[in-house]
Order: C-alpha cells, then structure tokens, then sequence
C-alpha cells in the first residue's frame, strides 16, 4: 500500500545535520533526496509552521499569523497564546473557524486517514487536526476522528523532555507504523528545540539532545525500511520547521515603542505589541492606521530592527494586513559566533507573560539566515536518492508532496509538490 510517513525535529538546523552531531541523519542525508534551499515560514516559529504544514498554505490564508497573535474580539484587540490547548476552540467561537484552509487530517478523513504523534506546545499539536479528522496524540489531551478524547489506557502520557520523546517515539512505531496502516503518519519531536531554548547552542547539553534525537529519528527510519521490505510503497520526509539563533540581546519592544512616543496608542489598544521570539507582530486599529508610516520609519530607524514589512509588502512573507496586522519586525541579526563557535546571533523581543528572555541560548521567529535554515529530506517515489537539489522549497510544500504520493489532488494549496520542482519561491 502507499503511506506516507513524516519526522519533524523541531528547531534542528540544517548545518546541524552532520556526522559528528546526528549520525543517523547525516548517513540518511546520502541516500535521500536533500532540499538545501529549504525555508521556514515568517514568523519562523511552531505554531505558523505546524499550520503551514498541515494545510499547504501561507499565514494570510490559513489565518494563523504567529506562535502569539491578536485577534478581534467585541471590537478591540484580543492577544493569545496559540499554545494553549483550547486556543483553536476559542478561535472558532470567535472567527467561525479553527484554521480557513482544510488540513491533510480532513483532506484524508475519507483517503487513509492521519495520525499525529506531537511532544510540543498542545496548539501547535492541535494545529494539524483542529477540528477531529484523525488522530492526534499529545500529552495535554489525545483525540481521535470528531474530537472524541481517545480512551485513558491510549492517551500520550509523557513528558516534554528527551524522555518523552522517545516514549513517543517508540509507541509510534509500534502503534502507528506497525499495527496500523494511516495513509499519512506524522510525528513531531519536542526536541532539540527545547533544549535549545533552555541551553547555548553548540554546548555538551545542546549536542547531547542532538544525538537523542538523532536516535530518534533512526528508529523511525528502520520502521519505515521494514515497510518497504514488506512490500509498502512509503514515502519517508525527514526535515524541521525552523532553526535557531543564539539570542545575544533583549529588547522590550513595547516600551521602546511607547518611548518613540506611542504610549497614548499602546495603552489605548490601538497598537498592540505582541513578539513572537526574535520577530514581533504589530497590529493596529482603525484609530492606530493613522500612525503606521512614522512608526514604520521610526522602527526602522532602531539598531534592534533589522527588516519592517508594512501593508502589502506583507505578503512578500505570506501574511496580509486584512485581519489588522500592520508590522512585521524581524530583529536584527547577524553571523557572529556564540561561545561555543555557533554561528548567528539575534535580537529577542522580550516575551509577553512573564516568559523566559532565552538571553544567551537559542530563539527563532524572524528572518536571519539559521533560523530560517530547516531540514528537509525526502525519500521514495519521485525523488532521487544521494541528490541535493538548491530550487527553493518551504513547509507549504509538503502537503501537496504528501497528497502527490497518495494520488489525491491539493487544489487549493499555495505550494505545490515536491516531486516535480516548484516554480515559486515563498519570499517572492
């Protein structure tokens, strides 16, 4: 049968995947396909990806613009945390919908079905099946096709750590790939993205999860080589949603903003300051429009603002201004070495909630060059083993990649599949 099977390692850098530091992937590098001009999304962190991932599509259409965003609620500006589990439901009351593009859980509901096993933030889980079309399993809650929490002895109960991971690991591949047979099975791995968020890059605790992980992943890949001897046609990605800077500096965007002489607006609600790691969302009300073009210009102005994005220059990054999104700041960020030798440094918007600064460890969310350096490699049908192709690719195209090897179709999708090479490019 056709199946297709995906491992996400979030937060893994693509100059991360070498024979000294993930083995396992660097010797699968040699015999997949590898996409070396492969992009996240913007902002570059796991809740737009996951919702890119799993609908085909940038943020200004399946409307979920950051890890943290505002959205219209009795006329102001409401901001949330899509992590938190019930997020997607709140959002549905709402806008009317969890996510306005439909997911590969729902697109397979009648084709095979989806599984996802996922040991990151819960809404970033949730984000490949808000609405129940599949299975989804994940420490905050496991639920099954019409959202029906799946029974007690089937629920994830893990950790967010190393362990965690590959508890999960280990089930999926006796569950998931062995007992059953979904047309698409995914799992997403906590790490190294947690620890590189808790750690400095390039320490021995940060390279120590990098070969946790690596073991992970090779569990998966033997799984997936038993299919195959066994007669199953399965494509197998192996890839990350973003990748990590090292965070050298702080900035409290807000009251920076509020010091160029915005507070009467901030305090009014009608520009709301919602960062989102080493970028921020700046969104702005009917009242607040007025004020976009001198604080676009004072923002660029700053040594902390490395790119603004305004009005229709959004969609250059996949976001609109239709939902009352006015900025998007990516900080700024350059190629110096931390002190374990890790290139890429970054500003950091200092979090909202009393959250982690991450001063010295690894962040992601804007546009430098690593954090918008994830993995991705491919293997199976349509794809040359031993080959590293530089066309431009990104997490919208894996859907329709997904779909393509199945033989269903991705109308509607804004990436296109990866068996035969793209003509666009996301940052266009």
């Amino acid at each position: 049968m056709r199946r297709v099977v995906a491992v996400i390692l979030d937060g893994l850098r693509r100059d991360f995947v070498r024979p000294d530091t993930t083995p396992h992937l660097a010797r699968f590098k040699e015999r997949c396909q590898w996409f070396a001009a492969h992009r996240s999304m913007a902002p570059s962190v796991t809740r737009v990806c996951s919702s890119s991932f799993a609908t085909g599509c940038l943020p200004m259409r399946h409307e979920v613009e950051g890890n943290t965003l505002a959205l219209v609620e009795d006329g102001r500006f409401a901001v949330h945390d899509v992590g938190q589990p019930g997020f997607f439901a709140h959002k549905r009351r709402v806008t009317g919908r969890s996510l306005a593009a439909p997911t590969l859980a729902e697109r397979l509901h009648n084709h095979g079905g989806a599984v996802l096993f996922s040991n990151v933030s819960p809404g970033a889980a949730y984000a490949h099946d808000p609405d129940g079309h599949g299975f989804v399993y994940h420490r905050a809650g496991s639920f099954g096709p019409g959202g029906k929490p799946v029974a007690p002895e089937r629920a994830l109960g893990i950790g967010p750590d190393i362990t965690g991971d590959r508890i999960m690991a280990e089930r999926f591949v006796a569950e998931t790939l062995t007992a059953h047979e979904p047309a698409f099975a995914l799992i997403w791995l906590g790490h190294p993205d947690t620890t590189q968020h808790a750690v400095p890059l390039g320490s021995p605790e940060h390279l120590a999860a990098l070969k946790s992980a690596d073991e992970h992943v090779a569990l998966v890949i033997d799984a997936v080589d038993r299919l195959r001897a066994a007669g199953d046609d399965v494509l197998l990605l192996v890839g990350s949603d973003h990748g990590h800077q090292t965070v050298h500096s702080v900035v409290d965007v807000e009251a920076e903003t509020a010091k160029l002489g915005y507070a009467d607006a901030i305090t009014a609600n009608d520009l709301i300051i919602v960062p989102n790691g080493t970028s921020v969302l700046v969104y702005a009300s009917e009242a607040g429009r007025p004020l976009v073009p001198q604080l676009t210009e004072r923002l660029a102005a700053q040594p902390w603002v490395g790119e603004v994005l305004a009005g229709s220059a959004l969609a250059r990054i996949g976001q609109t201004e239709r939902r009352g999104l006015a900025l998007f700041l990516s900080l700024t960020a350059d190629h110096e070495v931390n002190a374990f030798g890790v290139p890429g440094r970054s500003y950091a918007a200092k979090p909202r909630g009393g959250k982690a600064d991450r001063l010295g460890c690894g962040q992601h969310g804007g546009l430098g060059t690593y954090e918008q350096s994830p993995v991705l490699a491919i293997e199976g049908s349509g794809f040359t083993a031993g080959a590293a192709v530089d066309h431009p690719s990104s997490l919208i195209d894996i859907a329709p990649t997904v779909l393509c090897h199945l033989d269903l179709p991705s109308n509607g999708m804004d990436g296109r599949s990866l068996q035969n090479p793209p003509a666009m490019e996301l940052f266009r």
